[in-house]
Parts: structure tokens; sequence; C-alpha cells
């Protein structure tokens, strides 16, 4: 069952493409209940997970394709078979002002089951070759309007992608070399003994793996594919900020750090403290950027670039705690993120502007839309009662416990995100509900909501940022049982 949740969204990707549907209607239904029948597989196969490893294919020595369903598989996985069945039926409206839909549903849902490969899998080659089979999905997404802009982005997209890989292909090779498996054991395979005097050449292999791994997850300095990428339709732009893209690199950081190398032999070297440097800059540096730009999306864009960043730094305080933290703003990130995008493609659907100047009283026109936007901006800037709150609460209390020094500042980090987050965030809803007084509101005329395909999954993630918030104990304590090897 494993190879075939990865498989039906591929092939039914495939068929879309192939199949002469008469009606728009028609193709709709077909995706939405193969993606919904997927995913209902998907956590079935994790509430009765196998315990064995599956094999598709052995190469020499220890190498293989292999899936196995653990915690982290059981984390990354539910949480995009959860999401991706509301982000295709909100694209669904969404295209009907994009050309080339066929080509662009294709790639969308091809990607539900690369991304699900990336997270059953088993070893780190197996990871690694989705990984790169996910930069192979998503650039025709990123360049899909086939403008000048989008071609860039994607080529650039492409340049980083591949770039970033080189660097954490060599940190496969050398966990090959040193390590005593290539399957994700938490506490690390790395062998003691063959690694000897070679201390300091793997812990700047991790670095360079960390950076490579890093590219997708928009670390600093490799960040500005993110908010060109922009230029994609806006389910694309989600895609890439909340549920596929950017969590993957997270997730394969968490998989590198605490299953390849292992804490006890990263923790209180160098390396660990060159890492935490750079998501702590990334952390101020995304948020200073979306504080100044006046696109709508690129400045959520980077706000993705500094929250992704909250996620890296609970994994380099290596520590279960810091892991829980982790683990907890990946969830409650993608549900924050994909919500407020999913609210900036419906106002630019349904008017046309881009920039944040351009959206004064819409809050009036567009209750529903600016609602939603208003409740995960608040969540996005960690207000008690919403999931934001928790998530930075568990990556503060990990910092304090971990006892490190440079974590200490961190802290400071996420004050100062939390201080610029309110400021880019609610100028935005600011704009939408408190125009000036000379406003012209009959400017607006025509404007409104968008149809129940975009608002349904609006307001099932606002319920959502709302219930983490308020209840998130049983969440915390299975991400705490994943963190202790439980699963």
């Amino acid at each position: 069952m494993i190879l075939l949740v990865i498989l039906i969204p591929i092939i039914a990707g495939v068929l879309l493409f192939l199949i002469p549907f008469q009606k728009r209607s028609h193709m709709e239904v077909f995706l939405e209940a193969l993606v919904i029948i997927n995913s209902i597989l998907v956590w079935y196969l994790l509430f009765h997970r196998p315990t064995e490893i599956f094999t598709l294919a052995n190469f020499t020595g220890n190498l293989s394709i292999s899936f196995k369903v653990d915690g982290m598989s059981m984390v990354f996985g539910g949480l995009v078979s959860a999401l991706w069945p509301f982000a295709i039926l909100y694209a669904f409206e969404y295209m009907t002002k994009e050309e080339h839909e066929k080509v662009f549903f294709m790639f969308y849902t091809m990607t539900y089951g690369v991304t699900l490969g990336i997270s059953l899998a088993a070893n780190l080659l197996t990871m690694y070759f989705f990984y790169e089979l996910l930069t192979l999905v998503t650039v025709p997404l990123v360049m899909h309007t086939l403008t000048r802009e989008a071609i860039l982005a994607s080529r650039k997209y492409l340049y980083y992608s591949l770039g970033g890989a080189a660097f954490a292909f060599i940190g496969l090779i050398f966990v090959i070399i040193y390590g005593s498996t290539t399957n994700f054991v938490l506490g690390g395979v790395m062998d003691l003994a063959k690694i000897g005097e070679r201390t300091n050449v793997l812990l700047l292999i991790y670095v360079m793996a960390f950076a490579g791994f890093g590219v997708k997850a928009a670390i600093c300095p490799f960040n500005s594919w993110l908010p060109d990428a922009g230029v994609a339709p806006t389910p694309v732009t989600a895609l890439l900020h909340a549920v596929a893209v950017v969590k993957s690199g997270a997730f394969a950081i968490i998989r590198l750090t605490y299953y390849s190398f292992g804490t006890e032999f990263l923790k209180g070297t160098w390396a660990q403290t060159v890492v935490m440097l750079i998501t702590m800059f990334t952390i101020v540096y995304g948020c200073s950027r979306a504080v100044k730009e006046t696109h709508l999306k690129r400045r959520l864009a980077y706000s993705t670039i500094s929250n992704l960043s909250y996620v890296l730094f609970g994994v380099t305080i290596m520590t279960p705690l810091g892991m829980v933290g982790a683990l907890t703003h990946l969830v409650f990130h993608a549900v924050m993120k994909i919500s407020s995008f999913f609210c900036a493609g419906a106002i630019m659907h349904q008017t046309g502007k881009h920039y944040v100047h351009e959206l004064d009283g819409m809050g009036y026109k567009m209750p529903a839309v600016f609602g939603v936007f208003t409740i995960s901006a608040f969540a996005l800037m960690g207000v008690p009662g919403l999931a934001g709150f928790v998530s930075k609460w568990n990556l503060a209390s990990a910092a304090v416990e971990s006892g490190n020094v440079i974590a200490f500042f961190g802290i400071g980090c996420l004050l100062i995100s939390a201080l610029l987050t309110a400021i880019y965030m609610l100028t935005i809803v600011g704009r939408g509900f408190f125009p000036n007084k000379d406003f012209n509101m009959n400017i607006l005329e025509g404007i409104k909501d968008p149809n129940w395909k975009m608002l349904f999954p609006l307001f099932i993630f606002t319920l959502n940022i709302i219930v983490f918030g308020l209840y998130s104990t049983p969440l915390i304590k299975f991400f705490t049982n994943v963190a202790a090897g439980m699963y």
C-alpha cells in the first residue's frame, strides 16, 4: 500500500493529460475523487502502519529504494494528505482565469505523489531521489504562465535546487561511507570508529548538506528564488510555501540531523553553532524584507522565509524538545501560511489587485476573505489562543531548556520576528478594514467574496488554526512520542 499511495497521484496526473474530458466538471470530479481516495488510503496506512520496510529496488551495498512508515512519516505524510484535497478544490476555481489547465493539474497532482514519496522514504537515498523528482515536477508549475518573469523564475528555482541537491548529495556520500546504514535511525547512524580524526571533515559535510537541503527551505543566502516564484498561480505558490517544497526542505533537514548524522555527534560542535546562527539570521532577515515589500504575494514569501526558519531553529537546538518545537511549527505554519496565501489568491482572483496599497476598503467588500486573513495574520504573529502561539512557545521553551547561550539569542530573534510580523501583516488588515477618510468606496463596486470552492478551504483552515491554538495537547503529545522514538 505504501507504493500505491505514491503512485496513484502520479498515474492520475498522467491519465488526466490523456483522457479527453467532455466537460470541465468531469475533470474536477475525477481529480477531487482520486485525491480524496488517496488521502484516505494514506491515513489508513498511517493508523495501521506496517513495521517492516518495503524495498522496491536493491543496489550495491546497503543502497536501496525503500519505504517505511515511522513517526516522521506520520507527521509529514499526514499533513500533506490532509491539505491536498482542499488545495486542489481551491485550484479548480482559481484556474478558471488561467490557461493550460490540464498541464497545470497534471503536474499539481503528480507533486502530491512525489511529496508523499519524500515523507515515506526509509533511507537517505530514497528521500534524495524523490527530493530531486520534486524539483522536476514543480518547475513546470512555476513557469506555468510562460511569461518572461515566469520563465526566469523557474530557471532560477531550477538552478538553485540543482545546486542545493549537489551539496546534499555530498552529504549522502559521506553517510554511505561513514554510517552504519543509510536507513533513518533516530539518534543517527554515524560510526564513530570509522570517523576517527575526521570529525571536522564530517562536521563540514553536515553544514554543506544542511545548506543543500536548506535551499528548498529558503535559508539565507539561498532564498531569492522563493519570492520570484510568486509569479506562478497562487495554488502553486501556496504549494511551494505551505505544503510541498519548503516543507520538504525542512523535513529533509530534520531527517539529516536527527536520523542520519545524529545529535550526539553534532551537539556542542562548531557545526551546530554555524547552522543555528544561519537560521537566526534568516528569521530576522525574512521578516525585515517583508516589512518593506509592497507586492502582496512577495510579502508573504518573505514571511515564509522567516517563519520556516523557526522550524530549522528548533532542529538546530538538537534536543528532543527542540524537535517537538520544530514539528509543531512545521504543521501549524503549513495551515497558517496556506490560509494566508489562499486569501491573497482570492483577492487577486476577484479584483486583479496585486499590491498592498491597492487593498483599501476591500475588507468591506470581501469580509469572509479578509476575516480569514486577519485570523491567519494574528496566528502568524503568535497571538495566544491561536496555533502560532503554541509552536513559538514550544520553540522558546526548547531554547531555554537546552542551556545553549546562542539559543537564548534565538528567543530574541523570535520576539523581533513577532513584532515585524505584526507590522507587515496588520498593515494589510488595516488597509482592508480602515481605508483613508477620503477613500471612495464606489470604485470597489462589483467586488465580492469568491464562491464556495475557494471559501470552504479557507473556513476549514481557519477552524484548524483556532482548534490547534485552544487544544493542541494530543498533537503535542504525539510529537513528543515521535521525538522519543516511540513511533
